[in-house]
């Protein structure tokens, strides 16, 4: 079992920055992908970005390309998302979810929530005008 932690939501004006975090525990050996998701009220939950534990190679919904940056430290097992130039629309409840393999490509990764096999409990952001 994996459990995942998120942290550091809060409220913002737009235009400006928040760091979220993801901390993992349990058998983390076979993570292979981790990734963020977010969910405005009355919405599906989206995919914002994710990363291969292999490569280290970034993923991207459109919308947030080039304002937010998804990294992890593996030592810490933590995730993290860094979001600048913050827009209304960026409000949302944002989870980090973990996708596991025992086998795992290099470019492995997944944009809709049936790809992955544990999820947080979610952090909220808000973004002002």
């Amino acid at each position: 079992q994996v459990q995942l932690v998120e942290s550091g939501g809060g409220v913002v004006q737009a235009g400006g920055s928040l760091r979220l975090s993801c901390a993992a525990s349990g058998r983390t050996d076979n993570t292979c992908s981790m990734g963020w998701f977010r969910q405005a009220p009355g919405k599906e939950r989206e995919f914002v970005g994710s990363i291969n534990s292999v490569s280290g190679k970034t993923y991207y919904e459109d919308s947030v390309q080039g304002r937010f940056t998804v990294s992890s430290d593996n030592a810490k097992n933590t995730l993290y998302l860094l979001m600048n130039n913050l827009k209304t629309e960026d409000t949302g409840a944002y989870y980090c979810a973990l996708l596991e393999r025992y086998y795992c490509s290099s470019y492995t990764y997944y944009t809709t929530t049936s790809g992955y096999d544990y999820w947080g409990q979610g952090t909220q952001v808000t973004v002002f005008s």
